[in-house]
């Protein structure tokens, strides 16, 4: 039987299909991230939690709070933008990027330059910072072997709660296992806790990582050139216009010969860019008259 007061108190409490659209629309606006209908329990449920906080008893009630305007919407606007966005990440994730790029994109570009400035690498999406710390501590081993080689690397993400989980750069010890044993070591510190099983990253390499907020959909025209930009599994929940709009204007934050890192199940296929394709995943910025 699907009467009665049980099935209408369930309907008042779900989502509606005007707010989803709603919600979905402000979502695509300002993240980009495209939610289909199949979304929309998973949203429910992410939601949830974020009203348990707000102390908010439906589904309405939150629209009407993140929809009022003034500092209070723009405030719950990122914690919106929280609530939806995927962050799994891991130390060394597709280790055969960083292998690609300590052996041959570095010594590439290195040999290329006019001048003497600080390689600059970007990861855009940053998540909770274990990519970045793996770039910093291949980086650093880099340079322990090279002392006049100099590098800076930023990391940005839309989620403000990722980047101060990134900030801290605390991990469990589960996380750290795709480390290696050596630069686990060296470089993540173990808590004064016995029974703990968490780890810190030493302050030396966080010094290393410059972490700043940045949504990808806006405007990053400050931003200087970075020779590498690492961009994996960001897109995903983009649609096809969307994509090719976000990788336009990071090739225009790249150098002319920089490379840009992407996720296995993400292409530039089709895409008129000035960026042709190294290896899987991998391209490399042209000139412009060469396009994949």
């Amino acid at each position: 039987m699907v009467d009665g007061p049980e099935h209408a108190r369930r309907e008042s409490e779900a989502l509606s299909s005007r707010d989803f659209a709603q919600l979905c629309s402000v979502i695509y606006d300002r993240s980009g991230i495209k939610l289909g209908a199949e979304k929309k329990i998973m949203l429910e449920s992410r939601l949830r939690r974020r009203m348990a906080q707000l102390k908010l008893s439906s589904y309405r009630q939150y629209c009407d709070y993140v929809f009022a305007g003034g500092e209070r919407g723009a405030q719950e606007m990122v914690h919106l933008i929280d609530v939806v966005t995927t962050n799994k990440t891991e130390f060394f994730r597709e280790k055969v990027h960083f292998d690609f790029l300590i052996s041959k994109a570095i010594p590439e570009l290195l040999a290329g330059r006019e001048s003497s400035r600080d390689l600059l690498i970007w990861s855009a999406g940053c998540s909770s910072g274990e990519e970045p710390y793996t770039l910093a501590m291949l980086l650093s081993e880099y340079r322990a072997a090279r002392p006049s080689f100099r590098f800076r690397i930023l990391a940005t993400d839309i989620s403000t709660a990722m980047l101060q989980k990134a900030v801290r750069g605390v991990y469990s010890s589960e996380a750290i296992q795709p480390v290696p044993s050596e630069l686990r070591r060296k470089y993540f510190m173990r808590s004064r806790d016995p029974d703990s099983e968490l780890v810190r990253v030493v302050p030396e390499l966080r010094d290393l990582v410059e972490f700043r907020q940045l949504n990808l959909m806006g405007t990053f025209s400050a931003h200087e050139l970075a020779d590498c930009i690492f961009c994996r599994n960001v897109v995903i929940y983009f649609d096809r216009p969307t994509q090719e709009q976000l990788f336009r204007k990071l090739a225009q934050k790249l150098v002319d010969g920089g490379y840009i890192f992407l996720g296995h199940s993400e292409s530039l296929h089709q895409m008129d860019l000035p960026l042709i394709p190294v290896a899987p995943a991998l391209y490399r910025k042209t000139d412009g008259r060469r396009r994949n």
